[in-house]
């Protein structure tokens, strides 16, 4: 009669201990992952809550990130003529434009402001006169710091007005200003504008979370590899049987 044996072998073991403690890893650094964009989350969902920034506030951050997703209430005057354009943007799975426009405070002081998303056959000004607000306007708007660009982002063009990134220091010099200037930008919340077009409000404050998911994924997987070699070693000694018929 056969009976059961478990012997491990010493690379499958080797091999699947490795594999295991790989997979056991990723779960425990999408835990980790989970901790972090939860915090984020709750970051950016509560700092527009908070109160509005004034101009005269803004003028003074020295560091832009204490005050990121916190909303900025200022009276000024848009530049339209010196508009600039983020490229690559999508909406919806239209591909179009962001609008940067200068925006002159009642101090003088002048900041850019992220107005919104176009698309690329609308991004020529004329073709969305209703939306270039003209004179003294008071916008909403979310405070934004530019991120350094990843290694996948191309150079800025300011001789072409393709920007892919937020620089600052270079699209306040194509803007006709002075280099420096406040640490961020702002970026126009929707409806504060007649007409259609540009959109604003890009920014998304509820972000997808599914590093649980991905975390418990991973385990399983791992408890799924150690099922298979305890399987692989688990042998039964069948030497007694004979094939089609029964032992002798």
């Amino acid at each position: 009669m056969a009976s059961p044996s478990f012997r491990p072998t010493f690379w499958a073991t080797f091999w699947a201990a490795i594999g295991v403690a790989l997979l056991l890893g990723l779960s425990v650094w999408q835990l980790q992952r989970l901790e972090w964009k939860s915090a984020l989350i709750a970051e950016r969902q509560e700092r527009p809550t908070l109160p509005a920034l004034t101009g005269d506030e803004l003028l003074v951050v020295t560091d832009a990130a204490p005050v990121e997703f916190r909303l900025a209430r200022v009276t000024g005057t848009f530049d339209h003529a010196r508009e600039m354009y983020l490229v690559a943007r999508s909406m919806n799975g239209n591909v179009g434009v962001q609008v940067v426009t200068p925006f002159a405070l009642e101090d003088g002081t002048t900041v850019l402001v992220n107005r919104g998303w176009v698309p690329d056959d609308r991004a020529d000004p004329a073709t969305r006169a209703d939306g270039q607000v003209a004179g003294n306007v008071t916008i909403e708007a979310l405070i934004r710091r530019p991120g350094a660009p990843h290694w996948l982002v191309p150079d800025n063009e300011p001789d072409r007005n393709r920007w892919f990134w937020m620089e600052l220091p270079a699209m306040r010099t194509a803007a006709g200003l002075p280099p420096d200037g406040p640490p961020l930008y702002l970026e126009e919340r929707a409806g504060q504008h007649p007409g259609e077009f540009p959109i604003g409000g890009q920014t998304r404050l509820d972000l997808p979370n599914d590093h649980l998911q991905y975390a418990i994924t991973w385990f399983l997987l791992a408890i799924a590899l150690a099922v298979i070699w305890f399987l692989y070693h688990w042998r039964r000694d069948d030497a007694a049987e004979t094939p089609g018929g029964d032992a002798t």
